[in-house]
């Protein structure tokens, strides 16, 4: 099997790396030129390239690799869809659900992989949590919160923080949850300059009166990756910037003390269970878990939230007594 990969830099040289590793990886595309020599010096005997043009026209490619920034996602997963490639894209999977719904009938009509980079969905420790919900260990499922922070200095001019961080909270929580939020209740965005939205608050309701919230932000140089569960049983926390003991759970014993247990699950790397299962799916024709519906639906709640923001004008104005 042989993998394109078009965007190696941040993200995509961590791509690119894996798929080396596994055997598969033929030609790397990009167009900064420092990005190019990095993956040549780090990967000898790969072909380096600074045209897609070469990776489409190439049918010796039986996959290809989108890490590119999120506006261009859409044309090139297009591009390399009516090529007759099978597609990972990171995510999200486009800017807009009628371009989502667009690439999924082109993968379906064509009977291609169109896989998205959710990759939380690959995370042992989260598919240990998901396991343990679906076990009813933690009881009647209450509350779902996740805090996903970092410090962005470099303001993305194409995107804002819901559309970088938000999908991995929206794909992690309908996974562990094994549904979709039914509808999105409040959102609340900050922009510390310009049009970008550097902090966001997402409420949400899932079904069964399951409340979620998602907390994203660029301005915090504390790196955060926080998801908590609440049960009316017990209480799990999974703190993904821990190097071990990510997943915990919590309980609460008859004497007032709590109980922390430490579930145990593999260290394989979320990335790499990520980049073989889109090797499977290709070498086996079968769905992703990860897959255009999947983007499709993430996707359709972020921009719910973007509309949301747009339409809402119910501020109120508040005044400050002086007493």
């Amino acid at each position: 099997m042989k993998i394109a990969v078009i965007g190696a830099g941040s993200w995509g040289k961590n791509l690119v790396r894996n798929f080396y590793e596994l055997g598969v990886l033929k030609l790397v595309c990009d167009l900064n030129p420092e990005n190019t020599k990095r993956a040549k010096e780090n990967h000898p005997n790969l072909e380096i390239t600074n045209s897609m043009d070469d990776v489409m026209n190439n049918q010796d490619i039986d996959g290809i690799v989108v890490a590119t920034p999120a506006h261009t996602h859409y044309e090139i997963a297009k591009a390399s869809l009516l090529a007759g490639h099978n597609v990972y894209v990171e995510k999200p999977l486009a800017q807009n659900v009628k371009e989502a719904e667009e690439l999924h009938k082109i993968a379906e009509e064509k009977n291609l992989i169109l896989m998205v980079g959710h990759l939380l969905l690959y995370h042992p420790a989260v598919n240990k949590l998901k396991t343990i919900i679906a076990s009813g260990e933690l009881g009647t499922i209450q509350y779902i919160n996740s805090d996903r922070r970092n410090f962005n200095a470099n303001h993305r001019s194409h995107s804002n923080v819901m559309w970088d961080l938000a999908p991995h909270d929206f794909s992690m929580m309908a996974y562990i949850l094994n549904a979709e939020p039914e509808r999105i209740v409040n959102v609340r965005t900050w922009a510390s300059s310009g049009d970008s939205i550097d902090v966001a608050h997402i409420d949400m309701v899932f079904p069964n009166n399951v409340g979620g919230h998602i907390h994203n932000s660029w301005l915090d140089p504390q790196k955060q990756a926080l998801l908590t569960v609440n049960g009316s049983k017990k209480t799990a926390v999974l703190n993904d910037t821990f190097k071990e003991n990510k997943l915990e759970i919590y309980s609460r014993r008859e004497d007032g003390g709590i109980t922390v247990e430490k579930p145990v699950y593999s260290n394989d790397e979320p990335l790499r269970l990520e980049c073989r299962h889109f090797l499977e799916c290709i070498e086996k024709n079968q769905k992703p878990t990860s897959d255009s519906i999947n983007g499709y639906q993430v996707v359709n709640y972020v921009e719910a939230c973007q509309n949301f923001i747009s339409s809402k004008s119910n501020e109120t104005k508040l005044e400050v007594n002086y007493v």
